[in-house]
């Protein structure tokens, strides 16, 4: 059976009341709910709107203005671009996916330095210092891997790009020429021919 929701009030004042403890909170606490995977639930105390995206964008900006900020400035600045483009939701999924696979590997890795160390605090203290020993190789690792996914994506993105040209065409739209004619086209004019087939005087 799912462990029940975890429910925190948000007040006028922006206090955070966690009604499980029934005691006020603050955001570091929320951040400590989330690293212990709790389940919970952030809501107005008066309307009873869900604010629980609202709180974490509010931790990620705090994490973000701190001393290791995750995301550089160009990265923002493309996430801003995305919003009202044609391409914010694939953008979204492709993202989330992403997230995903990497914290299945991070889950993995962590399972294997238990069953390497054990789960006492110390072998998990040596597990740590090996890891940052480890950094400049699963940084390479990470963009490396970051490279291959965006090479996908971009792939993915030319794929619908040429499907919704050949649909334009499809649709006789002005303008819009087919992926394979607009390849023959240019062949075509390479070798000096016309569209018929004819070479050109």
């Amino acid at each position: 059976m799912a462990d029940p929701v975890r429910l925190i009030k948000k007040y006028p004042n922006r206090r955070l009341y966690d009604t499980q403890t029934s005691a006020y909170i603050t955001l570091a606490d929320v951040k400590e709910l989330v690293l212990k995977n709790e389940n919970f639930q952030v809501v107005d105390a008066k309307t009873g709107e869900n604010l629980t995206r609202s709180i974490l964008l509010q931790i990620i900006l705090e994490e973000e203005s701190s001393g290791s900020p995750m995301f550089t400035s160009d990265v923002l600045t493309q996430f801003i671009r995305f919003y009202g483009n044609a391409m914010q939701g694939m953008m979204g999924s492709y993202l989330e996916r992403n997230i995903q696979l990497f914290s299945e590997l991070q889950k993995k890795m962590q399972e294997q330095s238990q069953s390497l160390y054990g789960g006492n605090k110390a072998s998990q203290d040596l597990w740590n210092q090996f890891m940052a020993f480890q950094g400049p190789a699963m940084q390479s690792l990470v963009s490396s891997y970051m490279d291959q996914s965006r090479s996908m994506f971009l792939q993915m993105q030319e794929k619908v790009q040429n499907q919704t040209r050949n649909m334009f065409t499809g649709f006789g739209f002005p303008g819009y020429q087919a992926t394979g004619e607009e390849g023959t086209s240019s062949a075509n004019e390479a070798a000096g021919k016309s569209p018929e087939g004819e070479r050109k005087s």
